[in-house]
């Protein structure tokens, strides 16, 4: 009988790999805990000041320029550019449709306007 070790890990390298991104899992959900729980207190313009400072997209600028380099940071900036409007129809459709369909029915609506956007957007830019 054999013993399949492709999950083993044998080298200090694929560590290095997954404990990169298991910070960066962190990071991430440390980032929306603070939302959430700034949101569930009341304080909505400090829930959305925390979702929308550049924390998230900052930290991703540095992880990318220094496993990456130059060209793939800006490259990365450019889409976020270019992901901007059906974010704003995103958000936009959860102010309007919340009060009138209810949480789940807007949350659906803006996450399909948001998804028919970026297709849009895909088409336009390529």
């Amino acid at each position: 009988m054999t013993c399949d070790n492709s999950y083993k890990v044998t080298t200090g390298e694929t560590m290095t790999e997954w404990s990169k991104y298991i910070l960066y899992f962190f990071i991430g959900g440390t980032l929306v805990s603070v939302s959430t729980y700034l949101g569930s207190q009341g304080k909505g313009f400090l829930a959305a000041l925390a979702s929308t400072l550049p924390v998230i997209s900052g930290v991703t600028f540095i992880l990318v320029y220094l496993n990456a380099g130059s060209a793939p940071t800006v490259s990365f900036a450019k889409n976020l550019i270019w992901l901007s409007p059906p974010w704003f129809v995103y958000v936009g459709t959860m102010i309007a449709a919340v009060p009138k369909l209810g949480f789940w029915p807007a949350y659906g609506l803006a996450l399909t306007l948001y998804a028919v956007g970026v297709g849009v957007t895909r088409l336009f830019i390529h």
